[in-house]
């Protein structure tokens, strides 16, 4: 074990496995840097679907696979990352700067800490895509009051926050049927994307697409 803290939502470990590093939660596996291919693949599918993918915002700093992917395309002028947990960024300086710091300096990422959920109801900026993976996904969250960012209320206010043409992509570890409902009420086009693991269930990315929730989210922002 490199390092345990306690936060303000409990324990947060970081350890070693040979070159590898792991981020534990409260006792539960939450990612490493083994492989990323479901991290990649939630920014890859939004810069794909994107109509121009210049700006985008990226919930959860993790191991950093996301940023890394972002900050390749050469289209994209700005990757906000919002990281609620301090001590990841500590991590990120200590540890993980030989995987990261290339990324993290680069003059277009802009790293944010705060809560990405107070953060997306208190501004009105928007994105040409968003980029969720701040749990294991809409069924297990991290801590309860995560549960805001994939009921209606949350759906919605994601959805204003996008640019006409913008993304929605989502991690999860496991399929969510009732989420996938949710977000068939606020976008045109919802795609269930699959990377098979060597053991379990397939890591899950939702790609959600042609928001109409826009011109709804934005009135219930000043009613």
């Amino acid at each position: 074990m490199l390092d345990r803290i306690e936060t303000p939502r409990g324990e947060l470990v970081l350890r070693q496995d040979g070159e590898h590093f792991e981020v534990i939660s409260n006792g539960v596996f939450l990612m490493d840097t083994r492989n990323g291919e479901s991290e990649r693949l939630l920014v890859n599918a939004a810069l794909v679907r994107a109509a121009q993918p210049r700006s985008i915002l990226i919930g959860g700093l993790g191991v950093g696979f996301s940023l890394i992917e972002a900050v390749r395309d050469e289209r994209v002028a700005r990757v906000a990352v919002v990281e609620i947990e301090p001590t990841i960024l500590g991590w990120h300086e200590q540890h993980l700067g030989h995987l990261t710091g290339e990324a993290r300096s680069d003059p277009r990422t802009q790293i944010i800490v705060a809560d990405i959920a107070e953060l997306l109801r208190n501004s009105n900026e928007t994105y040409d895509a968003i980029c969720l993976d701040v749990d294991n996904g809409p069924d297990w969250t991290v801590t309860d009051e995560n549960t805001r960012l994939y009921d209606e209320v949350g759906t919605q206010l994601v959805a204003s926050r996008l640019r006409p043409g913008g993304v929605l992509t989502v991690w999860s570890a496991a399929r969510s049927p009732a989420y996938q409902r949710v977000l068939g009420r606020y976008f045109g086009k919802v795609e269930v994307l699959e990377v098979p693991m060597d053991r379990g269930e397939p890591d899950v990315v939702f790609a959600a697409s042609d928001p109409v929730a826009q011109t709804l989210g934005r009135d219930s922002d000043n009613s």
